[in-house]
Protein backbone atom coordinates (compact mmCIF):
# COMPACT_ATOMS: atom_id res chain seq x y z
CA UNK A 1 0.00 0.00 0.00
CA UNK A 2 1.37 3.41 -0.85
CA UNK A 3 1.80 6.08 1.81
CA UNK A 4 -0.84 8.30 0.16
CA UNK A 5 -3.44 5.56 0.35
CA UNK A 6 -2.51 4.66 3.92
CA UNK A 7 -3.08 8.30 4.84
CA UNK A 8 -6.62 8.32 3.36
CA UNK A 9 -8.79 9.17 6.35
CA UNK A 10 -12.00 11.17 6.47
CA UNK A 11 -12.39 12.24 10.07
CA UNK A 12 -15.90 12.63 11.43
CA UNK A 13 -17.13 16.10 12.17
CA UNK A 14 -18.21 17.34 15.57
CA UNK A 15 -21.88 16.37 15.10
CA UNK A 16 -21.07 12.85 13.93
CA UNK A 17 -18.50 12.27 16.67
CA UNK A 18 -20.38 13.86 19.58
CA UNK A 19 -24.03 13.29 18.69
CA UNK A 20 -24.70 10.76 15.94
CA UNK A 21 -22.10 8.08 16.81
CA UNK A 22 -22.84 8.39 20.52
CA UNK A 23 -26.58 8.07 19.92
CA UNK A 24 -26.18 5.02 17.65
CA UNK A 25 -23.72 3.43 20.13
CA UNK A 26 -26.07 4.06 23.08
CA UNK A 27 -29.03 2.52 21.24
CA UNK A 28 -26.93 -0.46 20.13
CA UNK A 29 -25.72 -1.04 23.70
CA UNK A 30 -29.39 -1.16 24.71
CA UNK A 31 -30.09 -3.80 22.08
CA UNK A 32 -31.56 -1.50 19.40
CA UNK A 33 -29.86 -1.78 16.02
CA UNK A 34 -30.21 1.28 13.77
CA UNK A 35 -30.66 0.01 10.18
CA UNK A 36 -28.48 -3.02 10.91
CA UNK A 37 -25.78 -1.17 12.85
CA UNK A 38 -23.74 -2.94 15.48
CA UNK A 39 -21.01 -1.85 17.84
CA UNK A 40 -17.54 -2.99 16.84
CA UNK A 41 -15.19 -3.64 19.74
CA UNK A 42 -11.50 -4.09 18.96
CA UNK A 43 -8.50 -4.09 21.30
CA UNK A 44 -6.32 -1.01 20.89
CA UNK A 45 -3.01 -1.87 19.25
CA UNK A 46 -1.03 0.15 21.81
CA UNK A 47 -3.20 0.24 24.93
CA UNK A 48 -4.83 -3.19 24.73
CA UNK A 49 -8.05 -1.50 25.88
CA UNK A 50 -11.34 -2.19 24.10
CA UNK A 51 -12.16 0.51 21.54
CA UNK A 52 -15.73 0.72 20.28
CA UNK A 53 -17.35 2.30 17.26
CA UNK A 54 -20.66 1.85 15.40
CA UNK A 55 -20.36 -0.12 12.14
CA UNK A 56 -22.64 -1.45 9.41
CA UNK A 57 -21.78 -5.12 8.87
CA UNK A 58 -22.33 -6.32 5.31
CA UNK A 59 -23.42 -9.84 4.34
CA UNK A 60 -22.62 -11.07 0.82
CA UNK A 61 -23.14 -14.70 -0.22
CA UNK A 62 -23.49 -15.77 3.41
CA UNK A 63 -20.20 -14.18 4.50
CA UNK A 64 -19.95 -11.12 6.69
CA UNK A 65 -17.69 -8.12 6.12
CA UNK A 66 -16.76 -4.82 7.72
CA UNK A 67 -16.11 -1.94 5.34
CA UNK A 68 -14.32 1.26 6.41
CA UNK A 69 -16.11 4.03 4.49
CA UNK A 70 -13.92 6.73 6.06
CA UNK A 71 -10.70 5.02 5.02
CA UNK A 72 -7.75 3.90 7.14
CA UNK A 73 -9.18 4.97 10.49
CA UNK A 74 -8.16 3.87 13.98
CA UNK A 75 -10.37 0.80 14.09
CA UNK A 76 -8.81 -0.53 10.87
CA UNK A 77 -5.30 -0.22 12.30
CA UNK A 78 -6.46 -1.90 15.52
CA UNK A 79 -8.17 -4.68 13.54
CA UNK A 80 -4.97 -5.42 11.63
CA UNK A 81 -3.05 -5.67 14.90
CA UNK A 82 -5.68 -7.65 16.84
CA UNK A 83 -6.84 -9.95 14.03
CA UNK A 84 -10.42 -9.78 15.24
CA UNK A 85 -12.78 -8.38 17.82
CA UNK A 86 -16.44 -8.48 18.78
CA UNK A 87 -19.69 -7.30 17.26
CA UNK A 88 -22.11 -6.22 19.97
CA UNK A 89 -25.81 -5.55 20.21
CA UNK A 90 -27.14 -5.07 23.71
CA UNK A 91 -25.62 -7.65 26.03
CA UNK A 92 -24.78 -10.00 23.16
CA UNK A 93 -21.15 -9.99 22.05
CA UNK A 94 -20.14 -12.13 19.07
CA UNK A 95 -16.37 -12.66 18.86
CA UNK A 96 -14.83 -12.99 15.41
CA UNK A 97 -11.55 -13.26 13.60
CA UNK A 98 -10.84 -10.88 10.72
CA UNK A 99 -8.97 -11.24 7.45
CA UNK A 100 -8.30 -8.19 5.31
CA UNK A 101 -9.69 -8.52 1.79
CA UNK A 102 -7.27 -7.81 -1.09
CA UNK A 103 -8.11 -4.82 -3.30
CA UNK A 104 -8.81 -7.06 -6.31
CA UNK A 105 -11.73 -8.68 -4.42
CA UNK A 106 -13.29 -5.43 -3.21
CA UNK A 107 -15.39 -4.16 -6.17
CA UNK A 108 -18.28 -6.59 -5.55
CA UNK A 109 -18.20 -5.85 -1.82
CA UNK A 110 -17.98 -2.08 -2.20
CA UNK A 111 -20.88 -2.20 -4.69
CA UNK A 112 -23.02 -4.20 -2.25
CA UNK A 113 -22.08 -1.87 0.62
CA UNK A 114 -23.00 1.21 -1.41
CA UNK A 115 -26.31 -0.37 -2.51
CA UNK A 116 -27.21 -0.90 1.14
CA UNK A 117 -25.81 2.25 2.79
CA UNK A 118 -25.10 4.86 0.11
CA UNK A 119 -27.55 7.35 1.69
CA UNK A 120 -25.53 7.18 4.91
CA UNK A 121 -21.95 6.80 3.67
CA UNK A 122 -21.95 7.73 -0.02
CA UNK A 123 -20.25 11.07 0.63
CA UNK A 124 -17.08 9.20 1.72
CA UNK A 125 -16.73 7.51 -1.68
CA UNK A 126 -16.09 10.60 -3.80
CA UNK A 127 -19.07 10.26 -6.13
CA UNK A 128 -18.59 6.52 -6.68
CA UNK A 129 -21.83 4.60 -6.32
CA UNK A 130 -23.28 1.11 -6.61
CA UNK A 131 -23.73 1.51 -10.37
CA UNK A 132 -20.07 2.40 -10.95
CA UNK A 133 -17.97 0.05 -13.06
CA UNK A 134 -15.68 -2.54 -11.54
CA UNK A 135 -12.76 -0.47 -12.83
CA UNK A 136 -13.92 2.62 -10.92
CA UNK A 137 -14.57 0.59 -7.76
CA UNK A 138 -11.14 -1.03 -8.09
CA UNK A 139 -9.65 2.46 -8.32
CA UNK A 140 -11.03 3.45 -4.90
CA UNK A 141 -10.49 0.04 -3.30
CA UNK A 142 -7.11 0.92 -1.70
CA UNK A 143 -8.77 3.81 0.16
CA UNK A 144 -11.39 1.62 1.88
CA UNK A 145 -10.22 -1.33 3.99
CA UNK A 146 -12.56 -4.32 3.99
CA UNK A 147 -12.34 -7.21 6.47
CA UNK A 148 -13.98 -10.63 6.13
CA UNK A 149 -15.12 -11.67 9.56
CA UNK A 150 -15.51 -15.24 10.72
CA UNK A 151 -17.47 -16.07 13.89
CA UNK A 152 -15.43 -17.41 16.78
CA UNK A 153 -12.41 -16.17 18.64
Amino acid sequence: MSAGVEQHVIKPGWFTRNVFNRLVAALTRRGISVLGSQELAVRGRKSGEWRCTPVNPLTVDGRQYLVAPRGHVQWTHNMRAAGGGELRIGKTARPFTATEVPDAEKPELLRAYLKRWKAEVGVFFGGVGPDSSDEVLLGIAPKHPVFRITPGS
